[in-house]
C-alpha cells in the first residue's frame, strides 16, 4: 500500500479523510492532537505504532482469528487436572440456553418496567444461594470471588471501625493480591500461616495476631490447597472474643456435603459462582457472592445491589426490586462505599438456573462424587514410587497437594511430559508456597471418570519410571 495514499477502512467511516475533516471542523480544531493538549509531551508517542497491516475483509479477519484460536489447547481435547481458582465442572445445556435468551442477554441494566424478568431471576438466584448457605441476605453478584472477598473484608472494617484484617495465607495468592489492592489505604492486611502437616490455619499465630485493631479474620474453606478447616468454630470464637468479624470464603459445590460456614460462626460468607454452571472460558466468566444475616448493620454495608420482593396492589401478585437502594453507588455516586456495576448479572442468572436444576439432592450427590473421586486419585498416586498424596494430611475437597520431591523430577518436567500425552497436570506450587517446593495442586471434579483417574496414574508411572 502506498505511503502517501490514506487507508480507508470499510467498517470505520471516520477513517475517510473527508469525514475526519468535517468532524474536526465541527469541533473547531485543526487536528486530532489538539484533543490531547493536556497530555505532557514526554508522555506522547511520536511516530507510527509497529503494527501489521489491517485486514479489510471479513473473511481474512475470520481466518486470522481462527489460526490464533487453533493454538489453544483446551479441556475439550485434553484431560485436565488443573484448578487453582477456576474449575471444570459439568455445565447443563439449559444453563447456556437460558443465559443466551435475548431478554437476559441484552438486559444490561434494566429496571422494573423493561427488565423482562431479570430482577425476579436474580432474586431467585439469591434465594437459592441463601438456602445453600443457610443465610438470609445474598447480593446481586460481584465481578468475581476475589472482589467478593475483598468487599467482605472492607464491609467488616467499616462495621467495626478497625484498621486491620488477618487473612489465612492458604488463600489463592491472586485473591490475596486483589484483597491488598482493595484494602490499600484503608485496611492493613496481615497473613496467618498454616500448619505444615495438615494445611489448617495456625491457631497459635492467629491468636497472637488478634487484638483491638482487628476488624476481620478471613479464611477460605476449603482453602486454596484444598484443605478443609476442621476448627472453624474455634477460629470464629477467637475472632469474636477480640470483637472481630469472621469472614469465610467457600466453594458452593462443597456445601452439599460440608457444613455451611454460618453454623460454625461465620458472620460474612463469600465466594465464586463460577462452579455453578459456568464454563472455564479461558479464565473469564466469573461472578462472586456475599451473604450475611438479615440485620441492618450488615445490609447497609453492602455496596452491591440486593433484590427483594413486595406485594403489589393486585392480590397474589409480587414485584421485584432493590432493597435499601440509598446505600448503593447508584444513589450516592462518588460517596458510595464501592462502585457497583451490572456486568455479572447474567452469570448470576446462570448460577440460579444451575441451582434450580440440581436441588438439594443434586448438590449432595455432586459433593459426594467429588470427594470420592479425589480420594480415589490420591490413593492411586500415593502408590507411585517417591510420590506422596495427599501431601497435607488434613481432609480435603476437590483439590489436594501432591509431593514429587522424592521422585527426583521437577513438577515442570512432569507436566511437560503429561502435556505430550494430552493431560494438563497439577498446578506447580513452588512459586507460590516455598515450603511446598516441587509439589503440585491436583483438582478432581465430577467430570472425571475412573478411566481418567487411572489414565493419569498410569501416565505418571511411566514418566517417573
Amino acid at each position: 500500500m502506498s505511503q502517501d495514499k490514506p487507508f480507508i477502512h470499510p467498517y470505520i467511516p471516520n477513517s475517510a479523510p473527508g469525514v475526519k475533516a468535517e468532524m474536526l471542523k465541527e469541533c473547531g480544531v485543526e487536528s486530532v492532537d489538539e484533543f490531547f493538549s493536556d497530555v505532557p509531551e514526554e508522555l506522547r508517542l511520536r511516530g507510527e505504532l509497529q503494527l501489521p497491516p489491517p485486514l479489510p475483509s471479513e473473511e481474512s479477519l475470520r481466518r486470522h482469528l481462527e489460526r490464533i484460536l487453533a493454538k489453544n489447547r483446551t479441556c475439550r481435547e485434553n484431560l485436565s487436572f488443573l484448578g487453582g481458582g477456576c474449575y471444570q465442572h459439568q455445565v447443563p445445556a439449559v444453563c447456556d440456553e437460558i443465559n443466551r435468551r435475548s431478554e437476559f442477554l441484552t438486559a444490561y441494566a434494566g429496571e422494573p418496567y423493561d427488565d423482562h424478568g431479570r430482577f425476579q431471576a436474580l432474586f431467585e438466584t439469591a434465594s437459592l444461594m441463601g438456602e445453600l448457605l443457610e443465610m438470609e441476605m445474598v447480593n446481586v453478584p460481584t465481578y468475581d470471588g476475589f472482589q467478593a472477598a475483598a468487599t467482605a473484608i472492607r464491609m467488616a472494617a467499616r462495621m467495626t471501625g478497625r484498621p486491620k484484617a488477618l487473612v489465612a495465607r492458604t488463600v489463592n495468592p491472586d485473591k490475596l493480591s486483589k484483597i491488598r489492592d482493595y484494602a490499600l489505604g484503608a485496611v492493613e492486611i496481615m497473613t496467618i500461616g498454616f500448619e505444615g502437616r495438615t494445611g489448617e490455619l495456625d491457631l497459635a499465630e492467629l491468636k497472637k495476631g488478634l487484638d483491638q485493631d482487628t476488624a476481620a479474620v478471613y479464611l477460605d474453606n476449603p482453602s486454596f490447597l484444598g484443605t478443609i478447616e476442621g476448627r472453624g468454630r474455634e477460629i470464629a470464637e477467637a475472632a469474636h472474643r477480640a470483637g472481630a468479624e469472621m469472614v469465610v470464603g467457600v466453594d458452593p459445590t462443597s456445601l452439599g456435603v460440608l457444613t455451611p460456614p454460618v453454623r460454625y460462626g461465620a458472620d460474612i460468607v463469600c465466594g465464586d459462582l463460577q462452579p455453578l454452571g459456568m464454563h472455564l472460558n479461558f479464565g473469564g466468566g466469573q461472578a462472586g457472592f456475599i451473604a450475611t444475616r438479615d440485620e441492618e448493620r450488615y445490609v447497609m454495608e453492602y455496596p452491591s445491589r440486593l433484590f427483594g420482593l413486595a406485594p403489589t396492589r393486585v392480590e397474589g401478585e409480587y414485584g421485584f426490586g432493590d432493597v435499601a437502594w440509598e446505600r448503593t453507588s447508584f444513589a450516592l455516586r462518588e460517596k458510595g462505599r464501592e462502585w457497583v456495576g451490572t456486568a455479572s448479572a447474567l452469570w448470576g442468572i446462570t448460577a440460579g438456573v444451575y441451582l434450580a436444576l440440581m436441588g438439594p439432592k443434586g448438590m449432595a450427590e455432586l459433593g459426594e462424587g467429588i470427594l470420592q473421586r479425589s480420594r480415589y486419585l490420591a490413593l492411586k498416586l500415593n502408590q507411585l514410587a517417591g510420590v506422596r498424596a495427599p501431601a497435607l494430611k488434613g481432609a480435603s475437597f476437590k483439590e489436594f497437594v501432591v509431593d514429587f520431591r522424592e521422585t527426583g523430577r521437577r513438577v515442570a518436567e512432569i507436566n511437560a511430559e503429561l502435556l505430550e500425552r494430552g493431560i494438563f497436570g497439577g498446578l506447580s506450587l513452588s512459586p507460590l508456597f516455598p515450603e511446598l517446593e516441587n509439589c503440585a495442586l491436583y483438582c478432581v471434579t465430577e467430570v472425571h471418570t475412573q478411566a481418567d483417574l487411572d489414565g493419569l496414574a498410569e501416565a505418571l508411572k511411566e514418566i517417573l519410571g
